[in-house]
Protein backbone atom coordinates (compact mmCIF):
# COMPACT_ATOMS: atom_id res chain seq x y z
CA UNK A 1 0.00 0.00 0.00
CA UNK A 2 2.80 2.93 -1.37
CA UNK A 3 1.34 5.84 -2.42
CA UNK A 4 2.68 7.76 -4.46
CA UNK A 5 3.54 11.55 -4.60
CA UNK A 6 2.27 11.74 -7.98
CA UNK A 7 -0.99 10.05 -7.51
CA UNK A 8 -1.69 12.63 -4.11
CA UNK A 9 -0.78 16.09 -6.10
CA UNK A 10 -3.70 17.52 -8.55
CA UNK A 11 -1.91 18.86 -11.92
CA UNK A 12 -1.50 22.88 -11.67
CA UNK A 13 -3.74 25.58 -13.67
CA UNK A 14 -0.88 25.86 -16.32
CA UNK A 15 -0.45 22.11 -16.78
CA UNK A 16 -4.23 21.43 -17.33
CA UNK A 17 -4.27 24.38 -19.91
CA UNK A 18 -1.45 23.39 -21.70
CA UNK A 19 -2.99 19.69 -21.67
CA UNK A 20 -6.62 20.81 -23.22
CA UNK A 21 -5.34 23.45 -25.89
CA UNK A 22 -1.63 22.11 -26.32
CA UNK A 23 -0.90 24.97 -29.71
CA UNK A 24 -2.66 27.88 -27.98
CA UNK A 25 -5.65 27.87 -30.53
CA UNK A 26 -8.60 28.56 -27.67
CA UNK A 27 -6.62 31.28 -25.61
CA UNK A 28 -5.96 33.06 -29.05
CA UNK A 29 -10.15 32.77 -30.13
CA UNK A 30 -10.87 33.86 -27.11
CA UNK A 31 -8.74 36.93 -26.34
CA UNK A 32 -10.01 37.65 -29.98
CA UNK A 33 -13.20 37.23 -29.09
CA UNK A 34 -12.97 39.50 -25.94
CA UNK A 35 -11.33 42.03 -27.80
CA UNK A 36 -13.74 42.12 -30.71
CA UNK A 37 -16.90 42.18 -28.80
CA UNK A 38 -15.80 45.06 -26.21
CA UNK A 39 -14.66 46.86 -29.30
CA UNK A 40 -18.60 46.73 -30.48
CA UNK A 41 -19.71 47.81 -27.26
CA UNK A 42 -17.20 51.13 -26.85
CA UNK A 43 -18.72 51.54 -30.96
CA UNK A 44 -22.58 50.98 -29.78
CA UNK A 45 -22.25 53.38 -26.34
CA UNK A 46 -19.97 56.34 -28.45
CA UNK A 47 -23.34 56.02 -31.17
CA UNK A 48 -25.49 56.20 -28.16
CA UNK A 49 -24.05 59.36 -26.71
CA UNK A 50 -23.80 61.33 -29.88
CA UNK A 51 -27.23 60.82 -30.69
CA UNK A 52 -27.76 61.74 -27.30
CA UNK A 53 -26.10 65.09 -27.70
CA UNK A 54 -27.80 65.50 -31.02
CA UNK A 55 -31.09 65.07 -29.35
CA UNK A 56 -30.25 67.59 -26.43
CA UNK A 57 -28.74 70.32 -29.06
CA UNK A 58 -31.96 70.12 -30.84
CA UNK A 59 -34.36 70.41 -28.04
CA UNK A 60 -32.24 73.43 -27.25
CA UNK A 61 -33.30 75.39 -30.32
CA UNK A 62 -36.22 77.98 -29.16
CA UNK A 63 -38.40 77.65 -32.19
CA UNK A 64 -40.27 80.48 -31.06
CA UNK A 65 -37.57 83.11 -32.02
CA UNK A 66 -37.39 83.48 -35.73
CA UNK A 67 -34.18 82.81 -37.36
CA UNK A 68 -32.34 85.62 -38.97
CA UNK A 69 -31.16 85.79 -42.39
CA UNK A 70 -27.41 84.50 -43.19
CA UNK A 71 -27.69 87.67 -45.23
CA UNK A 72 -28.14 90.02 -42.46
CA UNK A 73 -25.50 90.99 -39.63
CA UNK A 74 -26.01 90.75 -36.30
CA UNK A 75 -25.50 94.40 -34.81
CA UNK A 76 -22.80 92.77 -32.52
CA UNK A 77 -20.89 92.17 -35.34
CA UNK A 78 -21.18 95.15 -36.99
CA UNK A 79 -20.20 96.80 -33.94
CA UNK A 80 -17.08 94.59 -33.69
CA UNK A 81 -15.47 95.25 -37.50
CA UNK A 82 -15.88 99.03 -36.89
CA UNK A 83 -13.99 98.53 -34.21
CA UNK A 84 -11.30 96.65 -35.55
CA UNK A 85 -11.48 98.86 -38.60
CA UNK A 86 -11.05 101.95 -36.40
CA UNK A 87 -8.35 100.38 -34.48
CA UNK A 88 -6.49 99.52 -37.39
CA UNK A 89 -6.65 103.22 -39.52
CA UNK A 90 -5.99 105.00 -35.99
CA UNK A 91 -2.83 103.05 -34.85
CA UNK A 92 0.38 104.92 -35.02
CA UNK A 93 3.17 102.86 -35.63
CA UNK A 94 6.83 103.72 -34.80
CA UNK A 95 9.22 103.58 -37.36
CA UNK A 96 12.30 102.43 -36.70
CA UNK A 97 15.94 104.15 -37.78
CA UNK A 98 17.21 100.29 -39.03
CA UNK A 99 20.75 101.27 -37.16
CA UNK A 100 21.94 98.79 -35.12
CA UNK A 101 24.55 99.69 -32.14
CA UNK A 102 26.72 97.97 -30.40
CA UNK A 103 28.31 98.82 -27.15
CA UNK A 104 30.87 97.30 -25.16
CA UNK A 105 30.77 96.81 -22.02
CA UNK A 106 33.90 97.46 -20.00
CA UNK A 107 33.88 95.14 -17.14
CA UNK A 108 34.59 91.17 -18.80
CA UNK A 109 33.55 89.51 -14.95
CA UNK A 110 30.74 87.43 -15.16
CA UNK A 111 29.19 85.48 -12.76
CA UNK A 112 27.67 82.43 -15.37
CA UNK A 113 31.39 81.44 -16.54
CA UNK A 114 32.87 82.03 -13.37
CA UNK A 115 34.99 79.06 -12.39
CA UNK A 116 34.89 79.03 -8.23
CA UNK A 117 31.48 78.35 -8.31
CA UNK A 118 31.78 75.03 -9.86
CA UNK A 119 31.99 71.55 -8.28
CA UNK A 120 35.01 70.97 -6.99
CA UNK A 121 34.74 67.90 -4.71
CA UNK A 122 32.99 65.02 -6.13
CA UNK A 123 30.16 63.83 -3.65
CA UNK A 124 30.31 60.12 -1.96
Amino acid sequence: MKLFLSELTTPSTNETVKNLDPWGIGMTLIGMFVVYVSLVLIFLLFKGIAKGFKYYASRKVDKSVPAANEDEMSVELTAAIAAAINQYFSEVHDEESMVLTIKKVSRNYSPWSSKIYSLRNYPR
